[in-house]
């Protein structure tokens, strides 16, 4: 294999790794009714005029499986702290004694389990979209490669195709998976 072909394969992994881990992230933000420090890892606060993440500026710890603490290190910032929680999409109203804010996260119902379970779907969907965007990128570029004479006949293009297929079909399979035990997590009691 050249050296191109093998930059189009080595764009194509990195493509691939990038959509995958980008699901794995969003799923740790979604919440299935137990206390998740990640849920808070999207959520930024004005510390000074500078829009600074939570875990920056405090530790953050799950007290019991359904509560989680966050120790503001700069006390003058609690307030800002729990404003930019409450004005979050979250869902949890924090509660601030004026040392600590507690996020008491609800048990989920049957209705809840499932819309979130919607939402579980749809980030493997559309995760599987950029996958299917990476493999028409890859394609291309392996076309052009045979325009320009670098692949220099039908079946090793052939076989290039094949080979990203099954990098395709690895991936698409581990996001597949990814998902079903999300939703297994989310819909246990």
């Amino acid at each position: 294999m050249n050296e191109m072909v093998e930059e189009v394969f080595s764009s194509l992994k990195e493509d691939l790794e990038k959509a995958y881990l980008h699901q794995q992230n969003e799923y740790l933000v979604i919440r299935a009714g137990r206390a998740n420090p990640h849920i808070l890892d999207k959520i930024m606060v004005d510390y000074y005029g500078v829009p600074t993440p939570i875990v920056q500026m405090a530790t953050v710890t799950v007290s019991e499986a359904r509560i989680l603490n966050i120790s503001v290190w700069d006390a003058s910032q609690l307030k800002n702290v729990e404003k930019a929680i409450s004005m979050s999409d979250i869902g949890i109203t924090p509660n601030n004694d004026g040392k600590v804010i507690r996020l008491a996260f609800p048990i989920l119902t049957e209705e809840r389990r499932k819309e979130i379970v919607k939402q579980v779907k749809k980030i493997c969907e559309d995760t599987k979209i950029a996958m299917r965007n990476v493999r028409r990128d890859a394609l291309d570029m392996l076309k052009d490669l045979k325009k320009d004479g670098t692949l220099s006949d039908e079946d090793e293009f052939s076989s290039c195709e094949k080979e990203v297929q099954k990098y395709i079909d690895k991936y698409t399979d581990l996001s597949q998976k990814l998902a079903d035990e999300k939703e297994q997590e989310v819909m246990k009691v």
